[in-house]
């Protein structure tokens, strides 16, 4: 038994289906009256649709009965003026139809483009509003696949679909009540061959909807790993594994291959089913009409549009199976889009959150423990692992520059990543200016914190775009006095455009070092009460680092710093340092205090300084 039969059967499971949908007895329902809902914005343009579809449907429904008529009133009984009354109604539909195909299709493009962007921007505000930690989860290629793949499949559904849902059922309807109204006995006669269908679908089982699903899977793991190649393109290039790189590629479109050859014979196996069907109606017309009409019980031009009508009608069967494939990768993609759409976010701002105004700066934790595991037990231990903060107490004072130190590991980015609530702590509490940040507005928090990372991160676009991201409305001027406060305004006049110079993609058109300052010089730009300085220096050349410390001074001058360095010489003026080991605080001071002490500091402090001098 050929698996690719199961297609027969198609046509009834689709409605069968699609019935359970609308009664809200499958477990999809949900999903698809919010997929329906995407049209409602536009109803007035698919009323106009529908319209034109109904149209294009009746016109496409006449040409046969015309063509019988014309043979049996016109053309067998010698009445020329029937006949022309007949070409004049055929050329009528034709006209008719072409008016409305061009109206349809125009329509359900205009629908289908509108529906799309409305899909797309829905699941990328939905992206915004996920956590950091969301994005450390889930792969970038597997989201943009969300986002392209997925939703052009779910468009050929809400599209395509309505309308072949609508249009053919309406075909399959008009043809057998013109059949029925032609000549009852023989369109009885000609339905001997639904049984057959009927009979498929209960023998042959439907094997497309774990395939339609696995085609998204493969493809979304095929981006996903194209997407990753290409962002790690210079680390493949510099350890010269292009080979193994285009075998595992290799390998996964393969699979792709696979899976979708799974659905090629599921197609290629369902036409000449439906061919031989439609072959043994045509036979039982000729048959039993053919035989009426030489015994004079039946009219030439009835046996004529009855074939017509016979071709026709298997046509919509076509399409609606058809549709069952685009129905089962829609769905797919729908279960897909619904599980990244229903991963609710895990940092919300709390009812009755507060916007707490302008900023003093003033920073507490208070007994705070974190872990990165999703899911950590109550009952961990202290000397857990999966603690990467473990019962930290410290106050900053508004206006002081806190520097952390430690071994990688120690918990100096957890600490940064807490203060800018990309994460909430399973234990303790978090303040700032004695407000805790569960209670607080995080566009609020965040619109007043600097953050500066290891990399300097740069959008594609220019110098200018880049530098007032933080501050669109920013002048020319201020802009201009940022970058000369950092020390970055040399290299940018020496750039071909200047401000208006393109970086590329991650600004990949300027040096580390030139990325580090323009970053720097967003974070002054921004005006931020908290300034989050992470690894900020550790990337770039001596030269630079020293053009950079001396633009710190304006940077962290009047507000609150955090400081995390492997280089101590950034971080010796600090007001505050802080040693972190294993997530805990080992000490904290001042400089001088610190190194009179002896203790963890002064020993990280005397390696730094032995490494330098070497």
């Amino acid at each position: 038994m050929n698996d690719g039969g199961g297609r027969i059967g198609n046509v009834g499971r689709l409605f069968a289906d699609l019935w359970r949908l609308v009664r809200g007895e499958d477990q999809r329902a949900r999903k698809v009256r919010w997929m329906i809902g995407l049209l409602r914005p536009y109803r007035r343009r698919v009323v106009l649709m529908f319209t034109a579809l109904l149209l294009e449907t009746g016109a496409a429904l006449a040409p046969p009965y015309l063509l019988g008529k014309a043979i049996d009133s016109g053309i067998g009984a010698g009445d020329v003026s029937t006949l022309d009354w007949i070409v004049v109604a055929f050329v009528f539909a034709t006209v008719l139809y072409a008016v409305a195909t061009y109206w349809e299709t125009y329509l359900v493009g205009w629908i289908g483009t509108r529906a799309l962007q409305d899909m797309r921007e829905r699941i990328f505000i939905h992206l915004q509003s996920m956590s950091i930690g969301f994005f450390t989860r889930r792969s970038p290629g597997v989201l943009i696949s969300r986002m392209t793949n997925d939703v052009e499949a779910l468009n050929q559904l809400v599209t395509n679909g309505l309308v072949t849902i609508f249009s053919s059922t309406l075909t399959l309807v008009g043809i057998v009540v013109i059949m029925l109204f032609l000549d009852v006995k023989l369109a009885l006669i000609t339905f001997v061959t639904f049984p057959l269908l009927a009979v498929a679908s209960v023998v042959f089982r439907i094997v497309s909807a774990g395939t339609y699903r696995a085609t998204r899977e493969r493809i979304a793991a095929v981006t996903a790993y194209l997407q990753e190649t290409l962002s790690g393109v210079r680390v493949v290039r510099s350890f010269g594994q292009e080979p193994r790189h285009v075998a595992a590629m290799t390998a996964l479109n393969e699979q792709n291959r696979d899976v979708n050859m799974k659905t090629v014979y599921l197609n290629a196996s369902y036409f000449p089913a439906v061919e031989l069907l439609a072959a043994v109606g045509t036979a039982v017309i000729l048959l039993y009409g053919g035989s009426q009409t030489i015994d004079g019980a039946l009219e030439v031009g009835v046996v004529v549009a009855f074939v017509g009508y016979l071709t026709r009608f298997f046509e919509p069967i076509q399409e609606l199976s058809q549709l069952y494939t685009t129905y089962q990768q829609g769905m797919a993609a729908l279960d897909k889009i619904f599980d990244l759409l229903d991963t609710a976010p895990d940092m919300v701002d709390a009812p009755g959150a507060i916007d707490p105004g302008r900023l003093q700066g003033e920073i507490e934790l208070d007994g705070v423990w974190f872990s990165y595991a999703e899911q950590i037990a109550a009952e961990n231990g202290p000397d857990d692992d999966l603690w990467a903060l473990r019962d930290v107490d410290l106050h900053v004072p508004p206006g002081q520059t806190l520097a952390l130190v430690g071994a990688t590991g120690a918990g100096k980015s957890t600490f940064a990543k807490l203060v800018a609530r990309f994460y909430d702590p399973q234990k303790g509490i978090v303040r700032v200016d004695r407000h805790d940040l569960r209670g607080v507005q995080q566009r609020a928090l965040r619109r007043q914190l600097g953050i500066v990372p290891q990399e300097g991160f740069l959008f594609s676009g220019s110098v200018r775009e880049n530098v007032a991201f933080g501050r669109p409305e920013a002048s020319g001027e201020e802009i201009e006095a940022a970058l000369a406060a950092v020390g970055a305004a040399d290299f940018v006049t020496r750039l071909p455009q200047g401000l208006d110079t393109e970086v590329g993609e991650r600004g990949i058109q300027l040096s580390a070092g030139q990325r580090q300052l323009l970053a720097f010089a967003r974070a002054l730009l921004a005006e931020p009460r908290i300034l989050i300085l992470d690894e900020a220096t550790s990337n770039v050349d001596v030269r630079t680092e020293k053009t950079i410390e001396r633009g710190l001074e304006r940077l962290l001058h009047g507000r609150t710093a955090i400081v995390i360095a492997h280089r101590l010489s950034t971080i010796r003026r600090a007001g505050k340092i802080v040693v972190l080991e294993h997530g805990q605080i080992a000490e904290q001071g001042t400089h001088d205090e610190l190194i009179g002490a002896g203790g963890p500091y002064s020993k990280l402090y005397g390696a730094w300084a032995d490494s330098s001098a070497a």
